[in-house]
């Protein structure tokens, strides 16, 4: 196990270094042809897109696998292949709490969420809110929430493209290309990205952006198993050589296979700050397990199956192959650690996001032979990277965008009265101003880890939407005045607490690095926020006359069996 460290580190260079021209070549090669094949696809499925149920279901024409599978790629997103794999190698063990909570967070929405809202909803989480209450007040807020997080998403997509395209051209702090420094490369980068995605979602619609998703996820799929047999092949299959070489090459010795390194942390003479640690802790988890069933792309993925159980049964798939897949990011983010060093990672990106295409450069090396064999295995893994940043923000576009098209526009500022065809065009126009906001604020978020930024979106969606929906399904005596309570009190108060967090400012790796304005002190809001959307939505009930039980009997009826459902 040692000569494996002691053979490697003089070899260990920092990708920049090492990123020769063939790898830019390939690299850029690659990317132009996922690009033409996914914009193939995106003008195929706009010439099926006649309806705006082709436009914001896909003519809910797709079978429970092929969901399943467009599911694993909506929910495979940057922050999975890049940011749990980084995260994993900077803090071992700790960084696998992230692979578990994404994980478990599928038994929630399988059990509560996806047969009911399939037969409840027609193309949005607010169809299902606003179904028994009154229309304008519960659609506007659901527009908002989804809009809210969809950009808590997109931030993490577009970091991740940034930090992946610095990599493959070899841009490093000081250095520079056709003109450009590290910085203005990612930049150019995730304007690049941002003005790709709002093509996919105002072409082709659900129906394209669903195809992306599948021919992506098994695109990473494939990349990451290939990844895994290579690392465990390095070690002779024995993941107790990997652990142990990974351990030492982190230069934290056995902590690093122990939970405490990030989360958790105890600090000596200093109770106040540990509690504190051990609450994020528990933040965190709360937000992951509960955060999936409140992700607006998600939940719009129920409505592109014909059936309820083409709903479970997707779920069921996507629950196999993003368990399989997170499985892989522990080779992946082990891997990275022992083979490549967390010196080089950090030096390249300080959060770590380039740990997985840096080790594919590694074992490019070990086993095509040279620079060229790393460059060539590093250029086909950056292009599934990329392919997943493209497919994951379609999809997140396209959900917020259909919300504030279907659910603003059609029902709360034409009333109702608004034709598919002008439904449609506002949705594509909502894309393009959404990806503008995305592109603006991402350029402000680059020194975040792309998981962590995740785990934040998470929090907001199980603050606001998961309480609304929850109580909306299961609750007789729920209203509109406790659906909008709900809604902006867990959105505001997740929304707040970020902003006065370290997150945003305070520390070195903050968005506002240099500014210091935080007193909240844990790093995700979870813990507080989703109990107080919960709390908002039970109170703004019951001080509430409004009450419609022939309503609620309706929808029951409705969520358990489909009779009725679009």
């Amino acid at each position: 196990m040692k000569s494996w460290g002691r053979c490697r580190v003089p070899n260990t260079v920092l990708a920049a270094e090492a990123t020769s021209s063939t790898a830019r070549t390939l690299t850029i090669i690659l990317f132009l042809v996922f690009v033409a094949i996914t914009l193939a696809i995106t003008v195929w499925a706009s010439r099926q897109t006649k309806t705006a149920t082709d436009f914001y279901a896909g003519g809910r024409s797709f079978s429970g696998f092929q969901n399943g599978m467009a599911i694993g790629g909506d929910y495979m997103s940057a922050a999975s292949f890049l940011g749990i794999a980084g995260i994993i190698a900077l803090n071992g063990y700790d960084g696998f709490l992230y692979s578990i909570g994404f994980l478990v967070a599928w038994l929630v929405a399988l059990l509560l969420v996806a047969e009911l809202l399939r037969n409840s909803g027609r193309y949005t989480m607010a169809d299902v809110l606003a179904f028994r209450m009154r229309q304008k007040p519960v659609r506007t807020a659901a527009a908002v929430s989804t809009i809210t997080v969809s950009i808590f998403y997109l931030l993490a997509q577009m970091v991740g493209a940034g930090a992946l395209v610095a990599l493959l051209l070899g841009i490093k702090p000081g250095t520079t290309f056709m003109g450009m420094d590290a910085n203005a490369a990612k930049i150019a980068t995730i304007v690049l990205v941002g003005a790709l995605m709002i093509i996919y979602v105002t072409i082709g619609g659900m129906k394209g952006t669903t195809y992306v998703q599948i021919v992506k996820a098994f695109l990473l799929m494939t990349g990451a198993l290939v990844m895994t047999i290579l690392v465990l092949s390095v070690f002779k299959f024995n993941l107790s050589s990997l652990l142990g070489d990974a351990a030492q090459s982190s230069g934290k010795g056995e902590a690093f296979l122990e939970p405490g390194l990030r989360y958790g942390v105890e600090v000596a003479n200093d109770a106040t700050q540990t509690f504190y640690n051990k609450m994020d802790l528990l933040s965190l988890g709360i937000a992951l397990v509960l955060g999936t069933a409140g992700l607006p792309h998600i939940l719009i993925r129920f409505y592109t199956v014909p059936t309820a159980r083409a709903a479970r049964k997707s779920v069921l798939w996507a629950i196999g192959i993003i368990g399989t897949f997170y499985l892989f990011t522990l080779a992946l983010g082990f891997g990275a650690a022992a083979l490549v060093g967390s010196q080089a990672i950090t030096a390249q990106d300080k959060a770590g996001n380039t740990a997985a295409p840096q080790l594919a450069q590694e074992l490019g090396r070990r086993f095509l032979g040279g620079e060229t064999g790393g460059a060539t295995l590093l250029a086909i893994i950056a292009a599934v990277a990329f392919a997943t940043i493209l497919a994951v923000v379609a999809g997140l576009t396209l959900a917020s965008s259909s919300s504030l098209a279907h659910d603003f526009y059609a029902n709360v500022v034409k009333d109702g009265q608004a034709s598919e065809r002008q439904e449609v065009n506002v949705a594509r126009i909502s894309a393009l101003v959404i990806g503008a906001i995305s592109i603006l604020l991402s350029i402000f978020a680059q020194n975040l880890n792309v998981a962590f930024l995740v785990a934040l979106a998470f929090a907001v969606a199980a603050s606001g939407n998961l309480p609304a929906i929850l109580y909306s399904l299961f609750w007789k005596r729920f209203n509109t005045s406790g659906a909008t309570w709900a809604i902006y009190g867990g959105l505001i108060s997740a929304v707040v607490l970020v902003f006065f967090s370290p997150v945003v400012s305070g520390t070195a790796t903050s968005m506002f690095a240099k500014s210091d304005w935080q007193w909240f002190p844990l790093s995700n809001p979870g813990l507080i926020s989703i109990p107080f959307g919960f709390f908002c939505g039970w109170l703004g009930t019951i001080i509430s006359k409004e009450r419609d039980d022939a309503k609620y009997a309706e929808l029951e009826v409705r969520s358990l069996t489909g009779s009725g459902a679009h």
